[in-house]
């Protein structure tokens, strides 16, 4: 669009970029709605608030004996429906006296505009976070006494890993912990030493290390009550889209705006094994899944 105080002719301002540039330093930030938590299997094309994803879990099919005299039996694939509904839609907008030269300018590196994007990635992460805890299969809490506290925070994990196995939930795990629990937790020789253990070192997306079959993160963002989280990335789905930048003249300023709007939703996933399959052929969401389980811990308070 070319403003009255502006050359027709030098009217560059291209959204793509900006779009590219948001997400790369969108993405970095998530911890609960990153790919390590959440899968994003089921995005498909979302247009607006309200539009609904639909999930099908295809039943595992009985095995059956095969004898000469009966033969084989045929069976019908069934399915059971489940529903994610983009809930979300949260903007973007800033106002900048020319857009074009914002851009040149790289305008997301600006210390407001990264502010409002860590405010954005803030929103969703804590609103998957949500999702995740509801969902996840309580187990008892953690009471570490003064002494044993980063011992008792390793055998939580430890117990989850456990809980996870006699579910048969696959490898590939993840571990999200408070940085309260990452502040002791890091005392453990096996997570203090997990270059010999797993892997060490911090990357994106909150990563403190890789130890056990699992990816350990730290987040800020832990629901209440919450302290420790465990699970796959197969059992919470986060599907998310911005709808790309715009870029208009401002009705009350002199001014241009620059906007965008985040669409996002997230569910747990249920599974024909672990979850119970209702008469309507949904599943029953009221009950927590196996795939997740959390714990909060009790601090001592000397």
């Amino acid at each position: 669009m070319t403003l009255a105080y502006q050359q027709p002719g030098t009217t560059t301002f291209i959204p793509e970029i900006w779009d590219a540039e948001l997400l790369t330093q969108f993405d970095p930030l998530l911890v609960w709605a990153s790919p390590f938590v959440a899968n994003n299997k089921y995005e498909g094309e979302i247009r607006k608030k309200g539009d609904v994803v639909h999930i099908n879990s295809l039943l595992r099919p009985t095995v059956g004996d095969y004898t000469i005299a009966d033969g084989m039996t045929a069976q019908r694939p069934e399915t059971v429906d489940q529903k994610l509904t983009i809930t979300e839609a949260k903007y973007l907008q800033v106002l900048v006296e020319d857009a074009e030269r914002v851009q040149l300018a790289g305008g997301l590196d600006s210390p407001i505009n990264q502010q409002m994007i860590r405010a954005l990635a803030r929103e969703a992460d804590s609103f998957m976070g949500s999702i995740i805890a509801s969902g996840a299969t309580a187990l008892p809490a953690v009471v570490p006494t003064a002494n044993n506290i980063p011992q008792s925070l390793y055998s939580a994990i430890l117990d989850m890993m456990l809980a996870l196995d006699d579910n048969d939930i696959p490898a590939g795990r993840y571990v999200v912990v408070s940085p309260r629990v990452k502040r002791y937790l890091i005392e453990h020789p096996a997570v203090a030493n997990a270059a010999a253990y797993g892997e060490g070192g911090v990357t994106a997306n909150g990563v403190v290390a890789r130890l056990a079959g699992f990816t350990i993160l730290t987040t800020t963002a832990m629901p209440a009550g919450v302290d420790i989280v465990a699970g796959h990335s197969e059992f919470a789905t986060y599907a998310s889209q911005f709808t790309g930048f715009r870029e208009g003249q401002s009705e009350k300023y002199r001014a241009d705006y620059i906007d965008t709007l985040h669409l996002y939703g997230g569910k747990i996933v249920r599974y024909p094994e672990l979850d119970t399959k209702k008469a309507d052929s949904t599943f029953d969401e009221s009950k927590p899944t196996k795939g997740i389980c959390k714990a909060a811990v009790t601090w001592p308070t000397s």
